[in-house]
Order: C-alpha cells, then structure tokens, then sequence
C-alpha cells in the first residue's frame, strides 16, 4: 500500500512509519519541521526511522506550501493517508489560539481537500482525548464529545472533527477519527510531563507537580501504533475511535512509579493549570469491536521502557 503520513518526523509518526515499512509499505512523510520543538530532535527522529527502511520525505508545509503539497499529493498517488501534522499542547494554545486554527484547522482542510482530489481511499486523522471536555472521572464513549472543551487545542482539534466529517461526505473516502489518550514512550514529545519529568530527574532537578487527584489514560507508543495500523488495516465508512489504555493513572501513581526509578526526586507542588482537565480514561469498545484493538503494555511496563531509552540516550535530552 501506498500511504502519506504528515507529521512523520514527530514522536508518534516516527515510530508509526517505521511500523509501515517493516511491513512492507511504500511511505511518503510531509513534515516542515515545526519548530514548536527543535527540528534537530526531528531529523534524529527520521534518522531513527532510516533505521527501519527506506522512505520518501519532503519537508513542505500544509499551510505555506499548499500547491506544492497538492501536487506532491496528486504524484505519489497514495491509497491511504494518515494525519498527525498539528501544533500541540494544550497550555501553548492559551497564549496563541490563532495559530491552532491555521494549523490544526486550516492545514486539516488543505490536506482533506488534496486527498478528495487525488483519489484517496481512506484518510486517518489524528484527534485528542482532549475533545472531550472536563468530564466526569468514567469511561468516556465516543458520543460524549459535545463540543464543550476548555482550551483551544481542544477546539481546534474538534473542529478539525467537523471538516473530516465534511470532505469525507464531499469525497466518499473512508474516514477514520482516532482519538488518542495521552501517548507517552520512547522519543516522547518533550514538552508532555513524563519526558519533562524524566528529564528533570535525570539531571537532578526539581519537577514541578501541577494540582492533586487528576489522572490520565496513558497510552504507550507501541498500542498507539498498533491502533493507528489497525485503523489503515480495517476502516471502512466514517468511524470515531478511541484509543487509549482505559487505565486511568493519577499523578500521585505516576510519581510513585517515577520514584521506583529516581529515589532521590525532588517535587514541586503546584496549583491547578488553566485548560487542563482533571481526569482521561477511554472507553474501548469501539476500538476493540471495529478493529480488534487490546493495549498491551502495563503502565508499569511501559514507564520501565522509557526511563530505560531515556538513560540510554542522554544525549537527546
């Protein structure tokens, strides 16, 4: 299969294209190296997947690029495309919420558009956990997004919903929405709290601990993929589906865990962040009935493996 991947050169798109070549895929990243975190990590990330195969890259921006993009797309004559281009990170869109419309709205126009007209069959789209508002701390079904969210991501990411929902009926391609909860592992974003907790900790530094009782549906980055493959595999029509762990982990947990690892942390704690909700935890009987999704990897497993590259890859941080 032939199969665009946008966002390819971040944490999980890395780690998703090397999973495609490996079976045998023919892969295109369009990345532009956003520099919301350094585009030195991201060429290390491509590196890392060069480790895996051969692919294609070309490092065009949905938004700036657009003609060039169409005609890239129009070319390469892919069968699947997966979206996980998007500026991230929920306390970033609190000071500019503009640029999530131009990036996670307007680029997800651009690139619904491009696929309609160069005959894709099936488009995935990366979508958050975080469209689900501040909800009650239970397992959170698909049909409980409403649109209530409490930060700009969140609405950037839902309108985003809404226009895949759009070009897939202008288009009659298939239409995955994944919703991912919380995705943490090896080359984890650096601006997401376990990377910046392990990063602290590793040079013996004060981590600052924001609000008490909250809890997160972590998922580790191998299930994530395995989601996101499964979705190219077996969508078919227009879904929404979660993907996540569906063990919710509190902050007093991740510390315990993290203090398994670094005896002698130091700890901050502090208030409550505006655009935070207090509690994730996704319901996954969609995923498991539509594409035989089951996470695998333990909380406990899964924050072994990363400490463990992050120790081994020092450099990185």
């Amino acid at each position: 299969m032939k199969i665009i991947v946008t966002g390819g050169a971040g944490f999980i798109g890395s780690h998703l294209t090397r999973k495609l070549i490996q079976a045998q895929h023919e892969v295109l990243i369009i990345d532009e190296l956003h520099p919301y975190y350094s585009r030195q990590r991201k060429r290390e990330q491509l590196a890392f997947i060069e480790e895996a195969g051969s692919f294609m890259f070309k490092e065009l921006s949905l938004l700036k690029d657009a003609e060039e993009v169409r005609e890239v797309f129009a070319a390469f004559n892919a069968d699947c495309v997966v979206h996980l281009a998007a500026l991230p990170g929920v306390s970033y869109s609190l000071e500019a919420p503009g640029e999530y419309v131009d990036y996670d709205i307007k680029a997800t126009a651009n690139l619904l558009k491009f696929s309609g007209e160069s005959h894709v069959k099936h488009v995935v789209f990366a979508s958050s956990s975080s469209v689900y508002g501040d909800q009650a701390n239970e397992p959170l079904v698909e049909e409980m997004a409403t649109g209530k969210v409490i930060s700009p991501y969140a609405a950037a990411k839902f309108g985003a919903e809404s226009f895949c929902h759009a070009f897939a009926s202008m288009y009659k391609y298939d239409m995955t929405i994944l919703r991912f909860f919380t995705v943490y592992g090896p080359w984890g974003r650096p601006d997401m709290a376990i990377s910046k907790f392990i990063s602290h900790l590793m040079k013996d530094e004060e981590i600052t601990v924001f609000g008490s009782g909250t809890s997160r549906d972590y998922t580790y980055i191998d299930d994530c993929v395995e989601g996101i493959y499964a979705s190219i595999k077996y969508g078919k029509g227009t879904n929404i589906i979660n993907i996540g762990s569906s063990q919710p982990v509190s902050i007093e947990e991740l510390v315990e865990g993290l203090a398994d690892h670094f005896p002698n942390m130091k700890i901050n704690y502090s208030g409550f962040r505006k655009g935070d909700v207090n509690a994730t935890w996704a319901d996954l009987s969609r995923a498991k009935e539509l594409l035989n999704y089951e996470p695998k990897v333990s909380f406990k497993e899964g924050l072994a493996k990363t400490v463990s590259w992050a120790k081994n890859n020092e450099k990185i941080f």
